[in-house]
């Protein structure tokens, strides 16, 4: 198993050893959760993630018209992960709460370059998406 936590350790996720997908997303919303030019996730499934402690939420509207739901540590503020309405089975978590990263991938995507920053490169992405890496259809 892996684990992530915030910066004080009151807010702990227990991981499956193999995240689903590593993303790069350089939307604003997540430059503003993270305080650098991109954010970058790590996604499990929901139901093999166990989190211990508590993490308060924050609610913003997505692009693709659902909720993000943030969760940050009350005690030190450190964002650890969210969840979002459009995706219930996954769970993304910050790179940066992860403890070991010696095994984790490049990030096989990076989404929402439309805003990222002129100087970032991130080369060793798989995929290179101008907004969101999903395409939705009309009902």
């Amino acid at each position: 198993m892996a684990d992530a936590r915030c910066s004080c350790g009151a807010l702990r996720l227990a991981l499956p050893d193999n995240p689903h997908a590593v993303i790069a997303c350089h939307c604003i919303e997540c430059q503003r959760r993270t305080g650098a030019p991109f954010g970058a996730g790590a996604f499990y499934p929901a139901e093999a993630v166990t989190v211990s402690g508590f993490g308060k939420q924050y609610t913003r509207d997505a692009a693709s018209g659902g909720k993000v739901h943030s969760y940050f540590c009350p005690n030190c503020g450190s964002s650890v992960y969210w969840t979002a309405d459009n995706l219930p089975s996954m769970i993304g978590v910050a790179l940066g709460a992860l403890t070991d990263v010696s095994e984790l991938p490049a990030p096989a995507k990076s989404i929402f370059e439309q805003s990222k920053h002129h100087w970032v490169g991130i080369d060793a992405a798989g995929e290179h998406f101008r907004q969101g890496s999903v395409v939705r259809t009309s009902s």
